[in-house]
């Protein structure tokens, strides 16, 4: 007997057919916590760290997709609190680490955390050249205007006039402008914040985050212990006042961002400056794309020979 077969169905021996596999659900803040963080109480540190919980609970991150890293301070701690993977790297180095990382794994967006001394005085050559480079990347600072982990000693940002143990007699030294530093340095997108408005946190590490290159910000972080009320004028609540960037800033504009960074504290917060630039990301993947058609067809032997022969 013989018939026709219009139509061929898998077999599945009166199995039910496989079920098509249901959406990965996103992790919650409870599955991503890992230690319980030893900040003092109060610590404005405290604030970003439940934000970047909030932010990676919101773009339902996994835990082989976050990777937080950090160099040495009191903010620096971040990656102790965060289940997944990272680094809690040496001091003012985390940027070049961490550069090692975006470069070998475009598929993973880098997180790095720091504080004002770890940022702009040990690792402030790293930051510039960072920036430079435009890796991609997002960078949040926590500025305190002090070095809390040692006790109060004075930073490369606490204000003229602050009594540390350094500077007894009040501080001499003038401080940086982290804004005006990152955009010349050649930051493609520089943004400022403070730990007492947490929806604005969220927005800028956001906002940072889908920015296609190095991305820094600035975020205000109060040490209640060595610098109690730095950033009063900055909060609403304490009698202060929360500057938005006004709605008709040019971002794009460089001369514009480097102005509004000069206002006398507290200044303004929002997204200074955003450029398009290409990231050493790209420039990087480009270069190895020609390498390898070039070598195409070549045995590990004979392109290791050809290196042996131009050395000749």
């Amino acid at each position: 007997m013989s018939e026709t077969l219009t139509e061929i169905e898998p077999r599945t021996n009166g199995a039910a057919a496989p079920a098509a596999p249901a959406e990965r659900k996103g992790l919650t803040k409870k599955e991503v916590a890992a230690d319980h963080p030893t900040w003092c109480p109060g610590c404005g540190d405290f604030s970003v760290l439940a934000l970047y919980f909030k932010l990676i609970e919101k773009r339902k991150m996994w835990h082989e997709n976050i990777t937080t890293i950090a160099g040495i301070g009191c903010s620096s701690r971040f990656p102790y609190f965060v289940q997944a993977h990272g680094a809690h790297y040496i001091h003012g180095r985390a940027l070049p680490f961490a550069s090692g990382i975006s470069l070998s794994r475009p598929d993973l967006h880098v997180f790095v955390f720091g504080g004002d001394g770890d940022a702009f005085s040990i690792g402030g050559n790293h930051f510039n050249h960072t920036a430079r480079k435009n890796i991609k990347m997002t960078y949040v600072v926590m500025d305190n205007w002090v070095y809390g982990l040692t006790k109060k000693q004075t930073s490369p940002t606490s204000p003229l006039g602050f009594k540390s143990k350094t500077d007894q007699w009040g501080a001499v030294d003038y401080p940086i402008n982290p804004m005006k530093q990152a955009i010349a340095a050649g930051a493609t997108f520089v943004a400022r914040t403070t730990h007492s408005n947490p929806n604005h946190v969220l927005q800028m590490m956001e906002a940072a985050m889908d920015h296609e290159g190095f991305g820094f910000i600035e975020c205000l972080s109060e040490c209640v212990e060595f610098y109690e009320g730095a950033f009063d004028a900055s909060n609403p609540r304490k009698g202060g006042a929360f500057n938005e960037v006004p709605k008709d800033h040019d971002a794009t504009d460089e001369l514009a961002a480097f102005k509004l960074a000069g206002a006398e504290f507290p200044g303004y917060f929002g997204i200074f400056y955003k450029a398009a630039k290409a990231t050493k990301n790209a420039k990087e993947a480009e270069i190895i794309r020609g390498a390898r058609e070039r070598l195409q067809g070549l045995q590990d032997w004979q392109i290791l020979q050809k290196s042996f022969d131009r050395m000749k």
